[in-house]
């Protein structure tokens, strides 16, 4: 789930390029602005960030301080994930979800609207808060659940890479080829220094 939705969302930050690019051409070249054009593309740029919470977690993407925990063993790397799962990550997801229902509601029954002219409704902004976090939640206890059973023997290490990229394919090709041309480049200099020897 949390796989399809990352793909489907990534096509929203396309769509906040395009606005933004549409926005920019029209303000400079016709002089027409509309602030429901700019937050359109602040409403994606949020559903982006949002909603693809989960799927930065599930590739192991997100943004690590690997200053202490890259001295520790696999184990205790693993073992601070899960300390900071269980402990920090599941309830600041369900607090904030929690908290957001309440405005959410109000946005809901009141109909809120923007205050700038021209502005957007904002119960699509509000909701986007409980669901993004619940989805960040529902990943959390897969990513908590995969480092359990790494801990326990019954699972895979949760960040060991099961394929290489494209990149890391071609990178590995060039090096090989680098090696490969400078071994020969050794042997013809060794020919080429005992063919003087001789001489």
């Amino acid at each position: 789930m949390t796989e399809f939705i990352g793909r489907a969302v990534i096509w929203l930050l396309l769509a906040a390029v395009v606005v933004s690019a549409v926005n920019a051409i029209v303000r400079y070249t016709l002089g027409i602005s509309s602030n429901a054009w700019l937050e359109l593309q602040w409403y994606l740029f949020s559903a982006v960030f949002l909603l693809g919470a989960g799927y930065v977690f599930l590739h192991d993407q997100h943004v690590r301080i690997d200053v202490i925990s890259s001295r520790m063993s696999r184990r205790k790397q693993v073992w601070v994930d899960v300390i900071g799962i269980f402990f920090f990550l599941l309830p600041l997801c369900l607090f904030i979800v929690w908290t957001a229902l309440p405005s959410l509601g109000k946005a809901i029954d009141t109909w809120e609207v923007s205050p700038s002219p021209g502005g957007l409704l904002r119960w699509p902004l509000f909701i986007l808060l409980p669901i993004g976090f619940t989805l960040l939640f529902i990943q959390s206890i897969s990513e908590l659940i995969k480092r359990v059973a790494f801990l326990s023997g019954h699972g895979p290490d949760p960040h060991a890479k099961a394929e290489k990229t494209e990149e890391e394919k071609l990178l590995e090709e060039i090096q090989r080829e680098l090696e490969e041309k400078e071994a020969t480049q050794l042997a013809a200099a060794a020919r080429a220094a005992k063919t003087g020897d001789k001489a």
